[in-house]
């Protein structure tokens, strides 16, 4: 089933709601947010590499609200422990048996905070859940609610304490992306309301819960021609082959610019997908994903420069069938 027109029109317009309600929390960043429900309505998560105090917390609990959902902050540490996010099991003495007590993974919005800080160890700990939308503790499954998502975050400038996440944990983040400062007045905005305190601003539900998986499972059907699947491939094939990247995107990284793409249309108002959803998607969604080769790397070459020139170098399709 493909989706219609009418469908998109609808997609389109709660999408939007649900962006300026955030908006009123974090002000002057409508393309990070719109990046952030993208990741959401794709069923993915998002890392965030930011400096500290540029309202990535608020952004997560902005979404939570607008969705009706519940959200969490784990503060990684590197004495951080894996059971300090998935939970444990703890014995009860009155009925001789072990509870599982959840940890604060289990929520709709989780906010992974300078996810850099904790080993290797209590990092992967989010692979399972992160990819298969499950926690094992013990031998038994525990799922998480739907919708869910990770945003994690880490510092750019201060690396002393801190563990480089491994490119399998890269991976699992459908997009990186970065809030940056406020312009000018967006400054004056939040100065304007200085009186009230970051958390106690509680935005309004625009949707349940619900209606967010129903969107996701919508945003699938988004049709695709044959010539945007060509495309996608071409440019993570440019990304194997460039003399800069010592490793390319994966299968996974190329499923995810495609996925993220049907949802961008749709929150676009088309039921398909067209060239400049992708070319929208591709530095966000491919350029965490690439290893640059160390002597590149010590050029100043960066992923984000080499993804410019690979969309540069790829040719988007000219045509496509009528849907």
């Amino acid at each position: 089933m493909t989706m219609t027109p009418e469908q998109a029109e609808w997609f389109a317009d709660v999408f939007e709601r649900m962006v300026t309600n955030v908006e009123r929390v974090v002000l002057g960043k409508t393309h990070v947010i719109r990046l952030s429900f993208t990741a959401l309505l794709s069923e993915g998560h998002l890392l965030l590499e930011d400096f500290p105090g540029t309202g990535k917390t608020s952004l997560a609990r902005a979404i939570a609200q607008s969705v009706h959902g519940s959200s969490n902050r784990v503060q990684f540490t590197p004495d951080l422990l894996p059971g300090d996010i998935t939970g444990v099991n703890i014995y009860d003495q009155r009925s001789g048996n072990f509870e599982f007590h959840r940890g604060p993974i289990f929520a709709n919005i989780v906010l992974a905070d300078e996810i850099n800080r904790a080993s290797p160890k209590t990092q992967s700990a989010l692979l399972e859940v992160m990819e298969e939308g499950q926690v094992t503790v013990d031998g038994v499954t525990h799922p998480v609610a739907a919708p869910f998502m990770v945003i994690a975050t880490q510092n750019p400038i201060e690396q002393a304490g801190t563990y480089r996440l491994p490119e399998a944990q890269l991976d699992r983040f459908i997009m990186k992306a970065s809030i940056g400062y406020p312009d000018h007045e967006a400054m004056l905005r939040i100065l304007d309301g200085s009186d009230h305190k970051a958390h106690e601003v509680i935005v309004p539900a625009v949707v349940p819960a619900d209606t967010v998986v129903e969107m996701g499972a919508l945003a699938r059907t988004v049709h695709v021609d044959a010539a945007i699947n060509d495309y996608v491939s071409r440019l993570v094939d440019a990304t194997r082959t460039a003399v800069e990247v010592r490793l390319g995107v994966s299968v996974r990284g190329a499923l995810a610019l495609l996925r993220t793409a049907k949802t961008l249309a749709a929150a676009n108002g088309r039921h398909y997908v067209i060239p400049d959803d992708v070319k929208a998607l591709v530095e966000p969604v491919l350029a965490h994903r690439m290893v640059l080769d160390p002597e590149a790397e010590f050029d100043g070459v960066t992923t984000s420069s080499v993804v410019a020139q690979i969309l540069i170098e790829t040719p988007p399709p000219l045509d496509r069938q009528a849907v």
